[in-house]
This record gives structure tokens, sequence and C-alpha cells, in this order.
């Protein structure tokens, strides 16, 4: 198995360098915000790997945080490719206003055209919702690993618990 593992990796990293990262490519998050691009799946595929490090981590008893620089793009990441989208039928409610401990604010908003993820300006009235915490424990949060009694939240959490349960598919 740790051999088709690295193979594999290699195989994918090569490939990766090949490509230039605004190279369009076919991607399973078509009506995000995030670019159809290899830069773009070189970037989720980061945030793939270091939650299933943590995975690995929390399985023998001894799960770290992820690291700093990556949880913090994780979060940019997972908020333009996951949550925000053009598919119609989300609440009405917004916006909610995402803040990490290490400085970086967001802002989604909900309507029925879809979401929208955008930096959150300094100066802006704050949202319905919100929630602050370590970027690792935003990017643990929105793929399930923590709850979200674990971060600081403020306002009314529906919004954040509508777009969980979403399913754009459905």
């Amino acid at each position: 198995m740790d051999a088709w593992l690295a193979e594999s990796t290699d195989l994918m990293l090569d490939a990766m360098r090949k490509a230039s990262p605004d190279r369009g490519c076919w991607t399973w998050w078509g009506r995000s915000q995030a670019p159809e691009t290899s830069g773009a799946v070189a970037r989720h595929q980061i945030q793939e790997i270091a939650v299933h490090t943590y995975d690995a981590q929390l399985t023998q008893g001894a799960a770290q945080p992820l690291p700093t620089d990556v949880a913090v793009e994780g979060v940019d990441e997972f908020l333009t490719t996951v949550s925000a989208t053009t598919v119609p039928g989300r609440s009405s409610r917004q916006p909610i206003d995402l803040h990490t401990t290490e400085g970086r604010s967001w802002r989604l908003t909900l309507n029925a055209d879809g979401v929208r993820c955008d930096d959150l300006a300094a100066d802006a009235e704050p949202g319905d919702m919100a929630m602050r915490g370590a970027a690792s424990e935003l990017v643990l949060y929105f793929y399930e690993r923590v709850p979200l009694d674990g971060l600081e939240t403020t306002g009314d959490t529906e919004p954040m618990e509508q777009l969980a349960d979403w399913d754009p598919n459905a």
C-alpha cells in the first residue's frame, strides 16, 4: 500500500507540474466561485491531504492542528469551492461572517441566487451570524471533524447548519 500511495502521489505531482496553474480542467465544483483550473485542483489537494493527515493522527491519538498557513488557505479554499455557489435554494438569511484568530475574515452572503464568499471589510457591519476560531478549527469544522460548539459563535447558528445540510444535487 505504501508503494502504491508513493507511486500515485508521484504521478499526480508530475501531472500537476506539467500543467500550468491556469490550465482549465474538469472539477466537481463547476458552479462555485473557485476556478476550474489545475492550480485550483492542486489547492484543493493540499486541503485533502491536510485533513486526512489529521484523521491519521487522530487514529493514533496524537492529532495536531493543521499548519497555520495551510489552514488559513484552507478556510478560503473551502468557502470559495464548497460553500459559494450559483445553485439556488438556500436560506434567504444573510450574511455569515467567519473570522480566524490569525486575522483573516470572510463573509458568506446567502440569497435566492446561491451563496457568495468575499473577504470581509474591516468596517463592515456585523453579519447575522459569526464564527471565530483558529483557522485549523474552522477547516476541521467544515470537514465535520470537530463540532460547531468548539468555535466561538454569535447570533443564530441555523444558517451554518443549513449550509452543512444543504445538498445542491437533491
